[in-house]
């Protein structure tokens, strides 16, 4: 039994869900998004999104609870909105942006020039004595993810000091080094 799956998920004002030949299409103030589904049976009823499926093969069972939570995804993206922070931790490193093209000084011999897609909103603050970050925005929670890992790819947290571009509250684990 998906526990996940078996939940409903409410539809705030302003949100419109549609289900058309096996697409979901959600509408709200802040985009539009469109999902494709197989296997599973999706209905809008009262206000609320339903998710069930028909037998309890192992796919069947897994695209449940996977559905469910897209839908959710989708909906709260629309509605609400998704933001990932960044935060640039090491002497030197740099951000700044112009428009969706993002510009970082991570310590290498050239600064790195990010073109942003259009959905995400892209921002940076730079404040004296703290380190940059990197705030990305959008309504479409798997474009955030990725365009923010992509960038924490570029430089990556290392154990020994904590330099590198992290997440804003994660955890570095440290590893002592030398001994002398």
């Amino acid at each position: 039994m998906s526990r996940i799956g078996n939940n409903p998920v409410a539809i705030p004002e302003g949100v419109t869900v549609d289900v058309k030949d096996n697409v979901v299409t959600v509408k709200g103030k802040l985009g539009e998004l469109t999902q494709n589904y197989d296997s599973i049976e999706i209905k809008v009823e009262d206000g609320n999104v339903l998710v069930t499926r028909s037998s309890d093969t192992k796919d069947q069972k897994a695209k449940h609870g996977l559905y469910r939570s897209l839908m959710n995804n989708m909906i709260e993206g629309v509605s609400k909105g998704w933001t990932k922070q960044l935060e640039l931790v090491g002497v030197g490193y740099r951000a700044s942006n112009q428009g969706q093209k993002l510009d970082l000084a991570l310590g290498f011999s050239h600064n790195i020039v990010l073109d942003i897609a259009p959905e995400v909103k892209v921002e940076t603050v730079s404040e004296k004595g703290k380190n940059p970050i990197v705030k990305l925005t959008s309504f479409d929670k798997q474009l955030v993810g990725q365009v923010a890992a992509k960038i924490r790819g570029f430089r990556r947290p290392e154990p020994y000091k904590g330099k590198g571009i992290k997440f804003v509250g994660e955890v570095i684990r440290r590893k002592a080094g030398k001994s002398a």
